[in-house]
């Protein structure tokens, strides 16, 4: 995770768990006028609309007063849904024998994106296989990870 979204995260997780949700993750977009700082949240029962709602106005007052972002930005927030993003160390382990989609920030054998089984993981490392081939991505390399819904 990015210095920056950690440093988001632990802002806001307070607010958001003083809703009864659990915050399950932050993705911050910086592209001028039209940023977005997007929050996953989770309940055991599940997430609606309302729920949603009321940790927008939670979060919005907290930002509010801490001001932690400089520029015009969109406030978003949702559920992880079926196709959850994968932040954590203890998201991946969840998700073990799961198909995931990964994009990494360096190069590994001339790629970026890896699809395929979560097959283990070891040292911080996942091994992800795809065509048959086990490749080892350092979670520190992952730009960004989800998981394939099942339908």
């Amino acid at each position: 995770m990015a210095k920056f979204e950690q440093k988001l995260t632990d802002l806001l997780r307070p607010a958001v768990e003083e809703t009864g949700k659990t915050l399950h993750g932050i993705e911050y977009i910086s592209a001028g006028n039209n940023s977005v700082l997007r929050l996953f949240i989770d309940h055991e029962n599940g997430i609606n609309v309302d729920d949603c709602a009321e940790v927008s106005r939670q979060v919005g007052a907290v930002l509010d007063v801490e001001d932690p972002i400089s520029s015009e930005y969109s406030l978003e927030v949702s559920s992880p849904g079926v196709d959850r993003p994968l932040f954590e160390l203890a998201h991946f382990q969840e998700v073990i024998g799961e198909t995931i989609n990964v994009k990494i920030s360096m190069p590994l054998n001339g790629r970026r994106k890896f699809k395929g089984p979560l097959v283990a993981i070891e040292n911080d490392t996942l091994i992800v296989e795809v065509d048959s081939i086990d490749y080892e991505l350092a979670i520190s390399n992952v730009d960004k990870a989800n998981l394939v819904a099942k339908f």
